[in-house]
């Protein structure tokens, strides 16, 4: 790849990833003025507040909790968040804990246990934030009794395995938590509630941000039965897991609370920061570099390889004068994409697509792109994604690699970390889903 088609990209991302720190975004929607707090247009007096409270969980949750503790340092009574391991940060008056992700362990569930004890015994006079982000969903673990940590471990492996979507896998998680699926607002009513959220999914669902722990639930335990049977692992989670759903089914476990319980009646939700903000930040490098722009969504899903072969379509087009903007041009998209794991190799969602899209326009040249996760992780990869271009699968097979080799085996990490093209940034500590650009020049 040419060092200056290099060098933009990494400028691209960057910006992006800029635009949604969490430092930036909670300052701009959570400001004071002497004792009165504005919170996304909505007014609150601190002394109608005998403690204030901190509390959540994501990959981005200690930036953004080390925000609030500046801004609101003499009224805050105590609080913890959960992170990601390396995601943590030096707080003083709110306890950091890391733990697994994507798949819970031991100390995020230890970690939530210990935010959850912060705030059990407030009161009416108490306000409690909440801030979410990416991984809140894996981070924030409190079992439904009598469920135990290993059985909610396997059932998340087994649908991350089965290529479920985000909002599946949340469904699930919602009916078998203690603190998902609004049951975090129950356990800390009748405290007054500000949720601040930073978004990782698909038009910024509030009930499918971290699961929901603080908003009404849309979806039911007759939602979470379709999901464990649609993606084939209904015999494959726990026999536990499929008794707390059955029970719940047949109304012997109370469901999820829904709109118009009274325990949202105190909470007030903001998203703070979401993946069209990092496409609007990463438009504006594109346009000073000469690129007519087109943020094409915020809102691509599907299978990697599948979406791939629509964005080699629409490079195609370019080149070949049908598109919808004349060279140069850059495409932006964001959103998640899944894989259905059927290999043994290493890899994530961005590096399969752009091993996918690197093998779908192998003989195309005249463009560059990446697709990387905004959290700085692509899967179970030490790697934020990949970079690729139009001579990758030539230059592959002169190598004596053989790219299709690799993307059945599900082993896009490695052919990658070959080529030299992995793009690693360490943890960027926020989240908003991925990014994905094309840049196209020309033939």
């Amino acid at each position: 790849m040419k060092v200056k088609k290099c060098e933009i990209l990494q400028e691209l991302f960057k910006t992006g990833i800029d635009a949604v720190s969490p430092e930036r975004v909670v300052k701009r929607a959570v400001k004071r003025d002497g004792n009165v707090l504005h919170v996304d247009g909505k007014c609150y007096f601190l002394r109608d507040f005998e403690r204030i409270y901190v509390i959540g969980a994501g990959k981005a949750t200690a930036p953004m909790a080390r925000v609030l503790e500046e801004l609101l340092y003499d009224r805050i009574a105590g609080g913890g968040v959960v992170v990601k391991y390396g995601h943590g940060l030096p707080l003083e008056k709110i306890a950091v804990y890391e733990g697994g992700h994507p798949i819970p362990d031991e100390s995020s569930y230890r970690g939530t246990e210990s935010v959850l004890n912060v705030v059990r015994d407030v009161s009416e006079r108490d306000l409690v934030f909440c801030i979410f982000s990416g991984g809140g969903s894996a981070l924030f673990v409190s079992p439904l009794e009598p469920l135990t940590l290993a059985d909610k471990q396997v059932t998340t492996d087994a649908l991350l395995r089965a290529g479920a979507p985000i909002e599946a896998v949340n469904t699930v998680r919602k009916h078998l938590s203690k603190v998902k699926g609004g049951r975090l607002a129950r356990f800390i009513y009748p405290a007054c509630v500000i949720t601040v959220l930073l978004s990782d999914v698909i038009g910024d669902r509030l009930d499918v941000i971290a699961s929901g722990p603080t908003v009404p639930d849309t979806t039911t335990y007759d939602d979470c039965y379709r999901v464990l049977h649609d993606y084939g692992i209904w015999d494959e989670v726990p026999e536990a897991v499929q008794r707390i759903v059955n029970q719940g089914r047949a109304g012997l476990i109370e469901d999820t609370p829904k709109s118009g319980d009274p325990v949202f009646e105190k909470v007030q939700t903001t998203v703070a920061g979401n993946n069209r903000l990092a496409l609007g930040a990463a438009a504006e490098v594109a346009r000073r570099n000469g690129y007519n722009v087109v943020v094409v969504t915020s809102r691509l899903q599907g299978e990697a390889r599948e979406v791939a072969k629509v964005l080699a379509a629409m490079v195609e087009e370019i080149l070949f004068g049908q598109g919808i903007e004349k060279p140069p041009v850059c495409l932006l998209f964001g959103g998640e994409t899944t894989v259905t794991v059927k290999g043994s190799g290493t890899g994530g969602r961005n590096q399969e697509l752009a091993l996918a899209l690197a093998i779908a326009l192998k003989n195309v040249p005249g463009w560059s792109g990446f697709s990387v996760g905004t959290d700085g992780t692509d899967g179970p990869t030490d790697v934020a994604g990949a970079m690729v271009d139009g001579e990758v699968f030539k230059k592959a097979v002169a190598k004596g690699l053989d790219p299709h080799a690799f993307i059945r085996n599900n082993d896009s990490y490695n052919f990658f970390k070959q080529m030299g093209l992995l793009v690693k940034t360490g943890p960027t500590r926020t989240n908003v889903m991925d990014m994905i650009c094309l840049l196209i020049d020309g033939m």
